[in-house]
């Protein structure tokens, strides 16, 4: 297991780099930070070449994305363009997304894998035929859509919770916008619960255990389920950074003021620093994930060994 994450660790070195590198290219070779800065005013030339050396821009793009990395690794996500660092922003923003994010996978996995293994287990009946419908209409409503209609209904119309959430952002105001940023999610993990489950039923060690006698309930739940979790696991993993990265819309409407929201303003004011800053942190979360995905699966199947 131990030369397996190390392996791993060192597969993740060039998927990082790589994954920066365009991500770099992107936000600083494709337009001029200088010109954003100023908006529609011409800057000074002396102004903007003082303002290029500072930001290191006055150099080859590889030597700048080498300067930034040597950045990172000091601690240093540079500065936005309205004076603060970078990383003053991701104290205040990532905390909030992390929070919001805890929320949506918790909702997905426990509602989702509930619902799929319902579903799963009565195959063909009114209530598969229903969970089906329903999950089906769940991933063709937006997210800005069945947001607004959740927002209106809770916040406005029954006063059941707050429209917007406060910045303090504690989990009791973080249920409703959590709901909404599972909600498509949550779909394919009870779709693909009920896959796995239904494939799952008919194997070979799923008929010895009923042939042996064992409770139903335990069956279900120490045999069936637990190899039938695999993809879902995995699907949950790869599904942390994509609700991390996803949540602009969620954070929009409920007036959260995390990574989404950062981003949103960033490439809105094309505020390179920031943009980059974040997207290199959710390609960490993104490597991170896929390792503990893969992890996982010795514990869910006691057959896959890792050399």
């Amino acid at each position: 297991m131990g030369r397996y994450v190390i392996r791993r660790l060192l597969q993740m070195v060039p998927v990082f780099i790589g994954s920066t590198l365009l991500i770099f290219v992107m936000v600083y070779a494709l337009g001029d930070p200088v010109a954003a800065l100023f908006g529609d005013r011409a800057p000074d030339p002396a102004t903007a070449a003082q303002i290029r050396k500072d930001l290191y821009l006055d150099h080859p793009l590889w030597q700048q994305y080498v300067h930034y990395m040597a950045q990172i690794f000091q601690g240093n996500f540079g500065t936005a363009f309205d004076g603060q660092p970078v990383l003053t922003l991701m104290s205040t923003a990532w905390p909030l997304t992390i929070r919001l994010t805890i929320v949506a996978v918790v909702v997905e996995a426990v509602i989702g894998v509930v619902l799929g293994l319902f579903s799963g287990l009565r195959r063909g009946r009114t209530v598969d035929s229903g969970v089906l419908v329903l999950t089906l209409v769940v991933v063709s409503v937006p997210t800005f859509v069945s947001g607004y209609v959740l927002q209106y209904l809770f916040g406005v119309e029954w006063n059941l919770v707050n429209p917007s959430v406060s910045p303090a952002a504690p989990f009791s105001e973080l249920l409703l916008p959590g709901i909404v940023l599972a909600l498509v999610s949550l779909a394919y993990v009870t779709r693909l619960t009920r896959t796995s489950v239904v494939e799952n039923h008919r194997a070979d060690y799923v008929r010895t255990a009923i042939a042996k006698g064992l409770p139903r309930h335990r069956v279900v739940l120490r045999h069936l389920l637990r190899n039938s979790l695999i993809p879902v696991v995995t699907f949950i993993g790869t599904d942390i950074g994509a609700l991390m990265g996803g949540a602009i819309v969620t954070e929009r409407i409920f007036n959260i003021h995390g990574v989404g929201y950062q981003l949103y303003q960033g490439i809105l004011r094309q505020n390179s620093p920031t943009v980059v800053g974040f997207v290199t942190i959710l390609v960490i979360v993104f490597l991170i994930a896929n390792l503990l995905v893969d992890l996982l699966y010795a514990v869910l199947d006691p057959r896959i060994r890792y050399a």
